[in-house]
């Protein structure tokens, strides 16, 4: 382990595509270890390709880590393969849902601790079922039958299969209905609390990863413009406004409001 106490660290990295296209712009971050770090921003700012930086998958779209590097558990990892990487520990729940759509419920659950049998595999799906009580309800359906949500809890728990000791996962919430998104997010709170696993959160609505996160980085054309504990950045002005919708009188900025001043702070900068 780090030995200031952090699992990941990423060091001033930047991240190129095709070798023209740059990214990241110097991202510096650390994930504590048993800790929830938010990153936040919009569309475009550069959270996926910072979560795909760290997992290796960069390389699979012509990616790459072309300046820092990145440290996790105390070794430098920003130049060993994917399959290397999630050997190591570091588990991506990819944004979309990617489940085996002909396998059942449980036959995906078992795809994610392939290797184990036995008695270290069923221990391993009774706890992925612990934790997703739905998913053992469904557990003989075939995957592509179900709903977003259920998809969602399935890459989640097919990722526990491996135990992992690092999670990144990407919009989790995504067209999700609320009730669902209350039970992931509750779901992702037991599962750092009681498993001591620590998590790296992509996350569009900020509301809602403020409120699981210690602590929370925003993204802009790819770099950090802002960090703090979550606390801080939920009571901040600028947070607020761009990604909270409120002003300090506490109501909602119109769509129109919010973009002419984006606009405006956008030329003044």
């Amino acid at each position: 382990m780090d030995t200031n106490g952090n699992i990941l660290q990423l060091n001033n990295i930047e991240v190129m595509y095709h070798e023209v296209i740059l990214v990241l712009k110097g991202v510096s971050l650390q994930v504590p270890r048993a800790g929830i770090v938010a990153l936040l921003g919009a569309n475009g700012a550069g959270k996926s390709t910072t979560l795909k930086a760290i997992s290796g998958l960069l390389k699979h779209e012509n990616g790459r880590v072309t300046d820092g590097s990145i440290e996790f558990m105390g070794e430098r990892i920003d130049r060993r393969s994917a399959e290397e990487i999630s050997r190591q520990g570091i588990i991506q729940v990819i944004e979309g849902r990617r489940v085996f759509e002909h396998l059942t419920v449980e036959e995906n659950i078992k795809v994610g601790a392939h290797l184990n049998t036995g008695a270290k595999m069923r221990s391993g799906v009774d706890k992925v079922y612990a934790y997703f009580p739905r998913l053992k309800q469904i557990r003989e359906r075939t995957a592509g039958f179900c709903s977003g949500g259920e998809q969602q809890m399935l890459v989640m728990g097919r990722a526990l299969m491996t135990n992992p000791k690092l999670m990144l996962l990407d919009e989790p919430s995504m067209g999700l209905a609320p009730l669902l998104i209350k039970e992931i997010f509750e779901i992702i709170t037991r599962l750092n609390r009681e498993e001591q696993l620590p998590i790296l959160l992509v996350e569009q609505n900020v509301k809602l990863a403020l409120a699981v996160a210690g602590y929370g980085y925003v993204l802009e054309s790819g770099r950090v413009v802002m960090d703090g504990t979550a606390d801080s950045l939920r009571d901040n002005p600028d947070i607020k406004e761009f990604y909270l919708g409120l002003t300090d009188l506490g109501t909602r900025k119109s769509f129109r409001e919010v973009k002419h001043y984006k606009r405006r702070k956008r030329w003044l900068t």
